[in-house]
């Protein structure tokens, strides 16, 4: 699935050369040459990962991605780092800094989409295009497919992001205020009780297959995709 990402890059070629691959690969590009020009694009729209050089003018790549892990709102935001530093110490530093992965200059554009697919894999799995399946309840992310027991389930595309979502992150209660983050977008203001109302509408599908017990209700956390009882 087509992702935002943020290249923060000093050297304009090579932030040039990112861009036009992260576009070809099919991705949604910001840009910016420096951490202080990345932080109002990150406060504007959050991205979905972060490509970020080591050596940049002023706050360096290291500083930038700790302050990224330091704030509630960007602490599970995927951060590739890169650099021309390969030493073992270099990779390391960079990794504790809070770097999901690294990457060393110079890289081939499939190497570094594979990563990004890797990384968001791992961070954000509902960005993939990956089918998942749990307990016969099938959702094909290309085609927008939902399948129970082999019978179509038809969903609105609100239903089917959430659905999506509870199926890639299995067994962690969500509350309604991180479900809009995640399901609506960063900085969308709806009223919480909307989470409430989709839910319903979400459960009212499924029961044609029985699927509807795997949305369980957290009493005062909010809500959970399981295939164990709740």
């Amino acid at each position: 699935m087509p992702a935002t990402i943020l290249v923060v890059e000093d050297e304009p070629a090579i932030q040039e050369l990112i861009s036009a691959t992260l576009q070809h690969a099919g991705h949604r590009v910001m840009r910016a040459y420096s951490a202080e020009e990345a932080v109002p694009l990150v406060n504007g729209t959050l991205p979905d990962v972060v490509l970020l050089d080591w050596m940049l003018p002023g706050m360096n790549g290291i500083q930038f991605a700790r302050r990224l892990r330091g704030e509630d709102r960007t602490r599970e935001l995927p951060i590739i780092m890169l650099t021309a530093r390969g030493e073992e110490q270099d990779k390391v530093a960079g990794l504790d800094s809070g770097a999901d992965d690294y990457l060393t200059k110079p890289f081939s554009p499939r190497e570094l989409v594979a990563r990004i697919k890797a990384v968001l894999r791992r961070r954000a799995p509902q960005m993939t295009e990956d089918c998942v399946e749990v307990d016969g309840l099938r959702v094909d992310p290309v085609t927008h497919r939902v399948t129970g027991n082999g019978s179509q389930l038809d969903l609105g595309p609100t239903e089917f992001r959430l659905l999506h979502f509870f199926m890639t992150h299995q067994e962690r209660v969500f509350n309604r205020t991180m479900l809009l983050d995640q399901v609506w977008g960063d900085h969308v203001f709806v009223e919480e009780r909307t989470v409430d109302v989709h839910i319903r509408r979400l459960r009212a599908v499924l029961e044609a297959t029985g699927h509807d017990r795997l949305i369980q209700t957290v009493r005062g956390s909010g809500y959970r995709f399981s295939s164990l009882p709740g």
